[in-house]
Protein backbone atom coordinates (compact mmCIF):
# COMPACT_ATOMS: atom_id res chain seq x y z
CA UNK A 1 0.00 0.00 0.00
CA UNK A 2 1.35 3.06 -0.66
CA UNK A 3 1.10 5.90 1.64
CA UNK A 4 1.36 9.53 0.56
CA UNK A 5 0.03 12.54 0.32
CA UNK A 6 -2.33 11.54 -2.10
CA UNK A 7 -3.21 8.83 -0.32
CA UNK A 8 -3.39 10.92 2.89
CA UNK A 9 -5.91 13.01 0.91
CA UNK A 10 -8.44 10.26 -0.14
CA UNK A 11 -8.12 8.84 3.22
CA UNK A 12 -9.12 12.69 4.74
CA UNK A 13 -11.78 13.77 2.21
CA UNK A 14 -13.45 9.98 2.62
CA UNK A 15 -13.40 10.98 6.43
CA UNK A 16 -15.05 14.42 5.54
CA UNK A 17 -17.65 12.77 3.08
CA UNK A 18 -17.78 9.44 2.83
CA UNK A 19 -20.80 9.67 -0.04
CA UNK A 20 -18.40 11.67 -2.01
CA UNK A 21 -18.39 10.52 -5.73
CA UNK A 22 -15.40 9.11 -7.26
CA UNK A 23 -15.16 11.31 -10.07
CA UNK A 24 -15.03 14.27 -7.61
CA UNK A 25 -12.58 12.46 -5.33
CA UNK A 26 -10.29 11.79 -8.14
CA UNK A 27 -10.91 15.38 -9.08
CA UNK A 28 -10.00 16.78 -5.56
CA UNK A 29 -6.82 14.42 -5.07
CA UNK A 30 -5.48 15.08 -8.33
CA UNK A 31 -5.83 11.70 -9.90
CA UNK A 32 -7.87 9.84 -13.02
CA UNK A 33 -10.91 8.00 -11.90
CA UNK A 34 -9.35 4.74 -12.28
CA UNK A 35 -6.83 5.19 -10.24
CA UNK A 36 -8.27 6.95 -7.59
CA UNK A 37 -10.85 3.79 -7.85
CA UNK A 38 -8.04 1.69 -7.63
CA UNK A 39 -6.32 3.18 -4.40
CA UNK A 40 -9.63 3.27 -2.45
CA UNK A 41 -10.38 -0.44 -3.20
CA UNK A 42 -6.95 -0.86 -2.05
CA UNK A 43 -7.57 0.78 1.33
CA UNK A 44 -10.94 -1.72 1.96
CA UNK A 45 -9.15 -4.41 0.83
CA UNK A 46 -6.31 -3.57 3.22
CA UNK A 47 -8.27 -2.75 5.99
CA UNK A 48 -7.10 1.24 6.58
CA UNK A 49 -11.06 2.02 5.13
CA UNK A 50 -13.13 -0.06 7.76
CA UNK A 51 -16.65 0.74 6.37
CA UNK A 52 -18.96 3.92 5.85
CA UNK A 53 -21.57 5.49 8.25
CA UNK A 54 -24.44 7.80 8.53
CA UNK A 55 -24.19 10.66 11.05
CA UNK A 56 -27.36 10.96 12.54
CA UNK A 57 -28.88 14.37 13.81
CA UNK A 58 -29.95 13.04 17.34
CA UNK A 59 -32.01 16.03 18.09
CA UNK A 60 -34.18 15.07 14.33
CA UNK A 61 -34.46 11.32 15.82
CA UNK A 62 -36.09 9.42 18.90
CA UNK A 63 -33.48 10.93 21.80
CA UNK A 64 -30.44 9.56 22.62
CA UNK A 65 -28.12 9.60 25.67
CA UNK A 66 -24.50 9.42 25.02
CA UNK A 67 -22.73 7.71 28.42
CA UNK A 68 -19.32 7.53 29.06
CA UNK A 69 -18.61 4.53 31.44
CA UNK A 70 -14.86 4.18 32.66
CA UNK A 71 -14.98 -0.14 33.91
CA UNK A 72 -11.88 -1.34 36.30
CA UNK A 73 -11.84 -5.02 36.12
CA UNK A 74 -10.21 -7.35 38.52
CA UNK A 75 -6.88 -8.14 37.26
CA UNK A 76 -4.67 -7.05 34.26
CA UNK A 77 -3.71 -10.30 33.40
CA UNK A 78 -4.34 -11.31 29.39
CA UNK A 79 -6.40 -13.88 30.77
CA UNK A 80 -8.87 -11.38 32.18
CA UNK A 81 -8.29 -8.38 29.37
CA UNK A 82 -9.15 -11.38 26.57
CA UNK A 83 -12.30 -12.49 28.44
CA UNK A 84 -14.10 -8.64 29.21
CA UNK A 85 -12.58 -7.70 25.41
CA UNK A 86 -14.53 -10.96 23.86
CA UNK A 87 -17.71 -10.28 25.73
CA UNK A 88 -17.79 -6.35 25.12
CA UNK A 89 -17.68 -6.73 21.59
CA UNK A 90 -21.17 -8.93 21.78
CA UNK A 91 -22.57 -6.07 23.61
CA UNK A 92 -25.13 -4.17 20.84
CA UNK A 93 -25.35 -1.37 23.25
CA UNK A 94 -22.22 -0.20 23.45
CA UNK A 95 -20.68 1.83 20.51
CA UNK A 96 -17.32 1.81 21.37
CA UNK A 97 -14.98 0.55 23.55
CA UNK A 98 -10.89 1.72 24.64
CA UNK A 99 -8.52 -0.14 26.79
CA UNK A 100 -7.07 3.01 28.48
CA UNK A 101 -3.78 3.91 30.90
CA UNK A 102 -4.96 5.34 33.89
CA UNK A 103 -6.99 4.95 36.71
CA UNK A 104 -9.82 3.06 34.16
CA UNK A 105 -8.85 0.29 32.10
CA UNK A 106 -11.66 0.60 29.40
CA UNK A 107 -13.75 3.85 28.44
CA UNK A 108 -16.69 2.40 26.69
CA UNK A 109 -19.42 4.82 24.88
CA UNK A 110 -23.09 3.90 25.23
CA UNK A 111 -25.72 5.05 23.53
CA UNK A 112 -29.20 4.74 25.87
CA UNK A 113 -33.03 6.02 25.08
CA UNK A 114 -33.31 7.25 28.26
CA UNK A 115 -32.43 6.69 32.08
CA UNK A 116 -34.80 3.70 32.12
CA UNK A 117 -32.94 2.47 28.94
CA UNK A 118 -29.76 3.04 30.52
CA UNK A 119 -30.31 1.18 33.89
CA UNK A 120 -31.19 -1.78 31.87
CA UNK A 121 -27.62 -1.94 30.02
CA UNK A 122 -25.93 -1.67 33.11
CA UNK A 123 -28.14 -4.08 34.41
CA UNK A 124 -28.38 -6.57 31.72
CA UNK A 125 -25.29 -6.41 29.92
CA UNK A 126 -22.11 -3.80 32.09
CA UNK A 127 -22.36 -5.55 35.50
CA UNK A 128 -22.41 -9.11 33.50
CA UNK A 129 -19.19 -8.68 31.85
CA UNK A 130 -16.60 -10.52 33.44
CA UNK A 131 -14.07 -8.95 35.87
CA UNK A 132 -15.91 -5.93 36.58
CA UNK A 133 -14.98 -4.34 39.92
CA UNK A 134 -16.76 -0.84 39.37
CA UNK A 135 -18.46 0.92 36.65
CA UNK A 136 -18.52 4.65 36.57
CA UNK A 137 -20.92 6.46 34.31
CA UNK A 138 -20.82 9.87 33.10
CA UNK A 139 -23.91 11.48 30.71
CA UNK A 140 -23.05 14.05 28.00
CA UNK A 141 -24.48 16.99 27.81
CA UNK A 142 -23.68 17.57 24.20
CA UNK A 143 -20.95 16.89 21.50
CA UNK A 144 -18.57 19.64 21.44
CA UNK A 145 -16.25 18.17 18.87
CA UNK A 146 -17.24 14.45 17.72
CA UNK A 147 -15.72 12.09 15.41
CA UNK A 148 -16.72 13.26 12.49
CA UNK A 149 -15.81 16.70 13.18
CA UNK A 150 -15.74 17.70 9.36
CA UNK A 151 -19.08 17.28 8.86
CA UNK A 152 -20.37 18.88 12.29
CA UNK A 153 -21.56 22.09 12.48
CA UNK A 154 -19.60 23.85 15.43
CA UNK A 155 -21.42 26.68 17.12
CA UNK A 156 -20.55 30.26 16.50
CA UNK A 157 -18.46 32.90 18.65
CA UNK A 158 -19.05 36.03 19.29
CA UNK A 159 -16.21 38.51 18.45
Amino acid sequence: MIFDRVTDAIIRHLQHDGRMSNADLAQKVGLSPSACLRRVKLLEKNGIIQGYRAVVDRNATRAMATVIIQITVERQTDDCLRRFESRVRECPDVKECYLMTGDADYLLRVEAQDMSDYERIHKEELSRLPGVVRIQSNFAIRPVVAGWKGTMTQPQRDS
